[in-house]
C-alpha cells in the first residue's frame, strides 16, 4: 500500500474514503506556500520536482525578486516550513506524494479535484452567482419596461430586445470562462495570491 493510499485510509471520520472532504481543502488551500506548492507543481506537468527547486521559486515568489538575489535566510524560512509543515500535510491529504529522504515532489491525480473549490473572490470583486441574478434582473427589467411600453426602449423590437440581452448573457459568459482560466492554479506564471 502506497503512503497515499494510508493517507486515505486514515483520512476524515475513520472510513475509507478516497476522496479529500471539503474541509481538509479549504485547511490545505488557506495557507499560500501550499497554494503555490500546488500551483507550481500543476505548471510542470506531473514531473517530480526537487524540493530546492521548489523552495527557490516559492520564496522568490513570496519576497518578489529573483532567485539569484534571494538571502540564505529567505531560503532557509521557506524550506524548514515546506519541508517540516507544508509538504507534510499536502502528502498526508494525498495531494501531492512528497518522499523527504529524496527530497522529491510528485503532484497526485487528486489534486485536480481541490479545483472544485478554487473559484475564488478577488477584492473588489463579486462573486459570479451575484453577476448573474444582477445580470438577469437587468433582462427582465428591460423586457418589461419593454412590454409596457415605456420610455426609452418603447420603440424596441422584439428582435432588438432579444438581440441586447443575447449579447449581454455571450459577453458575459466569455469573462467568466477568461477570469475562471486565469484564476485555476497551474494556468497562469505568477501564483495565487
Amino acid at each position: 500500500m502506497s503512503h497515499t493510499e494510508a493517507a486515505f485510509e486514515t483520512r476524515g471520520n475513520g472510513s475509507e474514503t478516497d476522496e479529500i472532504t471539503r474541509d481538509q481543502t479549504f485547511t490545505m488551500l488557506s495557507n499560500r506556500r501550499r497554494r503555490w506548492v500546488i500551483h507550481y507543481l500543476k505548471r510542470r506537468d506531473g514531473g517530480p520536482v526537487s524540493l530546492r527547486t521548489l523552495v527557490n521559486t516559492i520564496s522568490a515568489w513570496e519576497h518578489g525578486v529573483e532567485v539569484e538575489k534571494l538571502s540564505w535566510k529567505q531560503r532557509k524560512r521557506v524550506y524548514t516550513a515546506l519541508r517540516q509543515s507544508h509538504l507534510p500535510k499536502l502528502d498526508d491529504a494525498g495531494v501531492v506524494e512528497y518522499d523527504s529522504n529524496r527530497g522529491e515532489i510528485v503532484l497526485t491525480e487528486e489534486a485536480e479535484k481541490l479545483q472544485l473549490y478554487l473559484e475564488y473572490v478577488p477584492e473588489r470583486d463579486i462573486p459570479w452567482h451575484q453577476y448573474y441574478l444582477g445580470l438577469a434582473t437587468i433582462a427582465t427589467a428591460l423586457t418589461l419596461v419593454t412590454w409596457l411600453s415605456l420610455p426609452p426602449v418603447s420603440e424596441l423590437s422584439g428582435l432588438a430586445l432579444s438581440s441586447i440581452i443575447t449579447a449581454m448573457i455571450v459577453v458575459s459568459a466569455i469573462t467568466h470562462v477568461y477570469h475562471a482560466r486565469n484564476s485555476r492554479l497551474g494556468s497562469a506564471e505568477e501564483p495565487p495570491r
